[in-house]
């Protein structure tokens, strides 16, 4: 067989029922992996950590394309590419920003735009133009339903920067690239799963007068959601709008994850810590000076799901905020903690990242 999957653009065969891209049928359009997704959300063979960011980079670098870079506004940190334009040399980006409608309604489209250009300036990445995209996964209605402005916007935002070229939808694993895909096009061909790893290999679509391209999540080793038990995906990532949980604190304290990650706060006056995490995961608070036997002692029991049974942690320190500031957990979400706290340590597995950044909220 020499056709590809219209879901995951693998090639298809029918002889290793073990290996990707398989499928009993001569004549199927999708690997049986796809229509497992599709149907039961079962993933046959994971390939979250199987597809090389470094081939999808490959793969696009000759492509004479306007980039279209698809970041999960929820997760936004560990979806950025550092040394974006370095590595699509001087290709135009339009940055696409999907999953909005997690975040509280309270947060203006004004002020979600100035913090993402306060990031990209962090990170020292340009674009073209930001296009937000909310309500695509959750609502299937709207998704679909001619005059969605979301989609409208995207679309003539293509439009003035495509220049003749074709058009590479590109971003981290999970950020929502194959539900956008597909919305544009107005079907459901793309494969659409929560787990990361999809899509497996460029898939090329006839668009108009040009070609448009999906392609494999890239993926970052210093998010949660790679090293994470397929199982509990659906349990990490939010598919509802974030209900903030509020703290008001008056003297040290510590804030666990689950069994992911804990966050202490030394201070000695009022001050209010704010978590944003998917609803099905459970924050437990106490005294610092208990904190660390408690967490030995609950973690994997009380303190659940986690990353790992037994694993090393690593600690991550900030001092003296003079400003409200954020604290990501990658893959997880984050704690929006007030000025004048007198020192803030979150602990994490050592292979999952924490960025402190000017709040977001």
């Amino acid at each position: 067989m020499s056709k590809k999957c219209i879901g995951c653009g693998v090639s298809l065969q029918t002889e290793s029922s073990d290996k990707i891209g398989y499928t009993p049928k001569e004549d199927a359009k999708y690997c049986q992996r796809c229509f497992r997704i599709r149907h039961y959300d079962d993933v046959v063979i994971s390939m979250r950590k199987g597809v090389d960011s470094d081939f999808v980079m490959k793969k696009i670098q000759p492509l004479q394309a306007l980039i279209v870079w698809v970041v999960d506004l929820f997760d936004f940190e560990s979806n950025i590419i550092t040394g974006m334009n370095r590595h699509f040399n001087g290709k135009d980006i339009l940055l696409v920003l999907t999953k909005q409608d997690l975040l509280p309604v309270t947060l203006s489209h004004d002020k979600i735009i100035q913090f993402v250009y306060r990031r990209l300036d962090h990170y020292g990445i340009h674009v073209k133009g930001i296009v937000l995209c909310g309500g695509l996964r959750s609502n299937k209605k709207l998704m679909y339903q001619q005059g969605n402005l979301s989609i409208t916007y995207l679309k003539d935002a293509i439009t003035q920067l495509r220049e003749d070229k074709d058009v590479v939808f590109m971003g981290v694993a999970n950020a929502g690239k194959s539900t956008l895909i597909n919305a544009f096009l107005d079907n459901e061909q793309s494969t659409v799963s929560h787990h990361p790893g999809t899509t497996l290999d460029l898939i090329e679509v006839s668009y108009g007068n040009y070609r448009l391209y999906d392609t494999p999540g890239l993926t970052r080793m210093d998010s949660l959601l790679t090293h994470l038990d397929e199982k509990l995906l659906k349990q990490v990532i939010p598919f509802q709008a974030i209900k903030p949980i509020v703290y008001q604190i008056y003297q040290n304290q510590s804030i666990a994850v689950a069994g992911f990650a804990r966050i202490d706060i030394l201070c000695d006056k009022k001050v209010n810590v704010v978590g944003y995490f998917s609803s099905t995961i459970k924050l437990h608070r106490g005294k610092l000076e208990d904190a660390d036997r408690l967490w030995k002692m609950h973690k994997g029991k009380l303190l659940a799901p986690v990353l790992k049974e037994k694993s090393k942690m690593k600690k991550y320190t900030y001092n003296n905020t003079t400003e409200k500031i954020d604290v990501v957990i990658h893959g997880l979400g984050w704690f929006c903690v007030s000025e004048g706290i007198k020192e803030i340590c979150i602990h994490v597995e050592d292979n999952v990242g924490v960025t402190f950044r000017k709040a977001m909220i």
